[in-house]
């Protein structure tokens, strides 16, 4: 079967599904943080770029921001500059350039023809709607389900939608998780084949995140577990695109009142620059560290170092969420 640049097959009608990559054990740590800049950074995201940060620096391993900037209408004007001052004021330093993805267009849209000429990929003319309608009649109201409905469109069909989504199969997926334990999911049965490029034309997160994480040599992410449910599609992508697998550490969210995870579209406030040094002996807190009380009132750099001498993780092993204090 021929190869594509990403060492998928090109031929349609041979459609198997690739073995499973290695993964990037025996390789020096490379680790990343890659907000969306949809606003400042709150208490949530600190906790999060906090945790990967010292979880790359303990391992004397490297650190990079990424910034996924695939969303125009949920972006703020200045929102990553926001974001990258906020990191250089709580002294969590970077490696190496800062990678827009919005540069990164034409290798998403090489990934997706790739995937489409192995048939993998096809264009869905399906409306939300009519999504929700088919879960229903299926006896899964309110199901998001993808029921595979356009999977024998002509190909011509790509002149009337942009979406593409990618094929599943039956297979379970089996993704281990450092803090979280094993995520299994079975795609076909509970999530369906789901979107790569979204109806405006924008990038979706699952294929964007795989190819990053390929470009740049990440070996490890560690985010939160708001994230942890869609790793398996990241897998399922990874693997039909032929590329190596990261290890992963899902760390816990931070709630509100309600339960619900802190974030920007929650009402979450900026953390104050002015504060950084508490902030940051509240955050080694949160991430079941427990500094010693005469580090408090210290600059954040101080923290971060006794931090990363002393990052224990296991500490907060199947917690999936902390209040917010």
């Amino acid at each position: 079967m021929p190869k594509s640049s990403t060492g998928i097959g090109t031929t349609a009608d041979s459609r198997q599904v690739p073995a499973a990559q290695t993964s990037t054990a025996g390789t020096r740590y490379r680790g990343r943080f890659a907000p969306s800049p949809t606003g400042p950074l709150h208490l949530g995201s600190l906790l999060a770029a906090a945790g990967s940060w010292l979880d790359a620096r303990a391992a004397g391993g490297e650190w990079l921001v990424r910034i996924e900037d695939l969303d125009p209408p949920r972006e703020p004007p200045g929102a990553a500059g926001e974001i990258l001052r906020a990191l250089e004021a709580f002294g969590l330093w970077w490696d190496g350039e800062v990678l827009f993805q919005s540069t990164r267009v034409d290798a998403y849209e090489a990934a997706l023809a790739d995937l489409q000429a192995a048939g993998w990929a096809y264009p869905c003319v399906c409306s939300r709607k009519s999504i929700e309608t088919a879960n229903r009649r299926r006896g899964r109201p309110g199901g998001r389900r993808y029921p595979g409905t356009c999977r024998t469109l002509p190909p011509s069909a790509s002149r009337k939608t942009r979406i593409l989504r990618v094929r599943t199969t039956g297979e379970t997926i089996t993704i281990p998780d450092r803090l979280q334990g094993a995520v299994v999911q079975a795609l076909e049965e509970e999530v369906g084949d789901f979107v790569l490029r979204r109806r405006e034309g924008y990038i979706a997160y699952q294929l964007a995140v795989v190819v990053d994480d390929a470009l740049q040599g990440i070996t490890d992410v560690v985010r939160g577990t708001d994230l942890l449910e869609s790793t398996p599609r990241q897998a399922w992508v990874r693997r039909l695109l032929g590329l190596p697998a990261p290890h992963y550490m899902h760390l816990p969210v931070l709630t509100g009142p309600g339960g619900e995870k802190l974030s920007k579209q929650t009402g979450a406030t900026a953390v104050a620059a002015t504060c950084a040094g508490e902030i940051a002996w509240q955050v080694l807190g949160l991430l079941g560290q427990a500094p010693p009380a005469g580090l408090r009132g210290l600059a954040p750099a101080e923290l971060w170092a006794w931090g990363t001498e002393n990052w224990r993780p296991q500490q907060l092993a199947g917690t999936r969420s902390i209040p917010a204090p």
